[in-house]
C-alpha cells in the first residue's frame, strides 16, 4: 500500500526548516520534515545558540572581574571552560528538545535520515535506523543550510585548524588564538576567547574588520579591541599556513607590505560558508544553482516547479537565522495559496555579540551616498548615557542614524555598545514603517535606559545636536 501524499516535505530542520514546518502545521498541511542530525540544524546545535551561551559566560567573567568598581568584592576569580561548556550543552539540548516538542504539537512527522530529491514531488530518505523510504509530496522545501568553508588548500584538522563548530568544543583555553576572517563569527570567537584568557589576533583581507558594518562602527570596535588586548590586522593577506609543527604558523602580509610569521595554538578559519547542496538531486529536479552552489529562487522562495528553498543554502541573501525563519514562513504561506509579500532584505537587522555588541539595519552612510542619497546623520555616544554609566559600559559605543536629507526618511540605524542587539528592533521598525527622524524624535524614550540614546541620536539628526552632549 502506497503512502499518502504530503502537502509539503521539508528537508532540513534548522531555523528555516523547522519554522516552516510549524507554519505548515498551523495551516493544516500534511507535513513531514527530514533531518539526519539533531533537530534545530546548525543554529541551535553548533551555531547561534551555543556561541551566545559561551559569550554570556565571557561577559559574566568580565563583569565579575570588574566587580570592585561597583562595590562587589570577589576574591580569586577563575574560569572553568568545562563548566561553560556544560552550560552551553544544556542550553543546546533544551533548544533542540523544544523543536521536537513543536513538531509533535503541530503534528509534523519527523523522518530521521539523509534526503535526496529523486524528481519533482519525490524525496528519497536513507534512514538512520536502517532501510529506505520514499516520500511523495505536492511541494518540497529545501532547507539544508551550509557548512564552514576551509581556507584554500588547508583543510580543517579539527584540533589546530578549526571551524566554528570545532571552536565550540575545545577542552582547554588556548594560550594563543587567531581568527582568519573578521565577520560576525570570527569577531565573536575572538571576543570570547580573549575574555577566557587567550592572546588573540584577528586577520581580515578587506580594509576593515566587520566590513559589512558602518565604517565608524568598525573604527570604534578596533579601539575597543585594542583596549582589550586583541590585535586586529585589516587589509592583510594570508600568504600561507604551516601545520607541520606542534603549533600553526600563519604568514601574514600587512598593509605595510611586510610579511610576518605568527605562531598560534589554535587557528579559526571564518571566511564564509559552503552550501549543503551537493549530491542531493537538486539539478535533476530542475533546481538552478549559482557558480558557488547556492540555490537561486524567486521572490517567493520558489526554486523550481513545486520546489522551494530557504536559509543559508539560498543565493544572494544574508546568512542569518531570523532571515531563514522569515523565508520559511513566506514559502509555506505562498505554497498554501495565501497572499504574501516578498522579503525586503535591506531591512533585516544583523547582530554581532562581541564585547562591545554591534547591531545594524538598513544602509550604512557610505552605501546611502553610493545610492545617490543626500544624507544627514545623527549620533549619540554611550559615554553620555546615564544607564551606560550605571553599568560601567560607557567607555565605547554610540548610536548612529542615517537619513535622507530631503525627506527625513530613516535609511539605516547602526549601533555599537552595551546590549545594542536588544535595541536594534526599534531601527528595524523604523525602516519597515518608513519612519522619519522627526517621528523617532517624537517617540519619548524612557529614562534611564540605554535605548534613550536612540532618541538622542534622533534629536541630533533633526536639530543638529543632541540634548545631553
Amino acid at each position: 500500500m502506497s503512502e499518502a501524499v504530503y502537502d509539503v516535505v521539508i528537508v532540513g530542520s534548522g531555523p528555516g526548516g523547522y519554522v516552516a514546518a510549524v507554519r505548515a502545521g498551523q495551516l493544516g498541511l500534511r507535513t513531514a520534515i527530514v533531518e539526519a542530525g539533531p533537530m534545530g540544524g546548525v543554529c541551535l546545535n553548533v551555531g547561534c545558540i551555543p556561541t551566545k551561551a559561551l559569550l554570556h559566560s565571557a561577559d559574566l567573567l568580565d563583569e565579575v572581574k570588574e566587580g570592585k568598581r561597583f562595590g562587589v568584592m570577589v576574591e580569586g576569580v577563575s574560569f572553568d571552560l568545562a563548566g561553560a561548556m556544560k552550560h552551553k550543552n544544556a542550553v543546546v539540548k533544551a533548544s533542540s528538545d523544544g523543536v521536537n516538542f513543536l513538531m509533535k504539537k503541530n503534528k509534523i512527522e519527523v523522518v530521521t535520515g539523509w534526503a535526496t530529491l529523486t524528481g519533482r514531488g519525490q524525496v528519497h530518505v536513507k534512514l538512520n535506523a536502517g532501510g529506505e523510504r520514499t516520500l511523495q509530496a505536492k511541494h518540497i522545501l529545501v532547507a539544508t543550510g551550509a557548512q564552514p568553508r576551509p581556507f584554500p588548500g588547508v583543510p580543517f584538522d579539527h584540533t589546530r585548524v578549526l571551524s566554528s563548530t570545532d571552536a565550540l568544543g575545545l577542552s582547554a583555553v588556548p594560550q594563543s588564538f587567531m581568527s582568519i576572517g573578521a565577520g560576525a563569527i570570527g569577531i565573536e570567537f575572538a571576543s570570547m576567547y580573549r575574555a577566557f584568557g587567550a592572546e588573540v589576533t584577528v586577520v581580515e583581507a578587506l580594509p576593515r574588520i566587520v566590513p559589512n558594518e558602518d565604517e565608524e562602527v568598525s573604527a570604534e570596535l578596533v579601539k575597543a579591541f585594542q583596549r582589550r588586548g586583541i590585535k586586529t590586522m585589516a587589509g592583510a593577506r594570508v600568504e600561507g599556513i604551516d601545520t607541520s609543527g606542534e603549533h600553526v604558523v600563519v604568514s601574514v602580509t600587512g598593509t605595510d607590505g611586510k610579511t610576518t610569521a605568527i605562531t598560534v595554538e589554535k587557528l579559526l578559519v571564518a571566511i564564509g560558508i559552503l552550501p549543503n547542496t551537493k549530491d542531493i538531486g537538486l539539478e535533476a529536479a530542475g533546481v538552478t544553482l549559482d557558480q558557488r552552489g547556492f540555490i537561486t529562487t524567486d521572490g517567493y522562495m520558489r526554486a523550481a516547479d513545486g520546489i522551494y528553498a530557504v536559509g543559508d543554502c539560498v543565493a544572494a541573501t544574508p546568512w542569518l537565522a531570523h532571515k531563514a525563519s522569515a523565508e520559511g514562513i513566506l514559502a509555506i504561506e505562498h505554497l498554501a495559496g495565501l497572499h504574501v509579500t516578498p522579503i525586503d532584505y535591506g531591512k533585516i537587522a544583523a547582530c554581532t555579540y562581541c564585547s562591545p555588541e554591534i547591531a545594524s539595519v538598513g544602509l550604512t552612510e557610505a552605501k546611502a551616498k553610493e545610492q545617490g542619497y543626500e544624507v544627514k546623520v545623527g549620533k549619540f555616544p554611550f559615554s553620555a548615557n546615564g544607564k551606560a554609566r550605571v553599568l560601567g559600559q560607557n567607555r565605547f559605543g554610540f548610536i548612529k542614524i542615517v537619513a535622507d536629507k530631503q525627506y527625513d526618511e530613516i535609511l539605516g540605524v547602526h549601533m555599537i555598545g552595551p546590549r545594542v542587539t536588544e535595541m536594534i528592533s526599534e531601527g528595524g521598525l523604523a525602516l519597515t514603517h518608513e519612519a522619519t527622524g522627526e517621528s523617532m524624535l517624537q517617540t519619548i524614550h524612557a529614562h534611564p535606559t540605554l535605548y534613550e540614546a536612540i532618541g538622542e541620536a534622533a534629536h541630533a539628526l533633526v536639530h543638529g545636536a543632541a540634548i545631553h552632549i
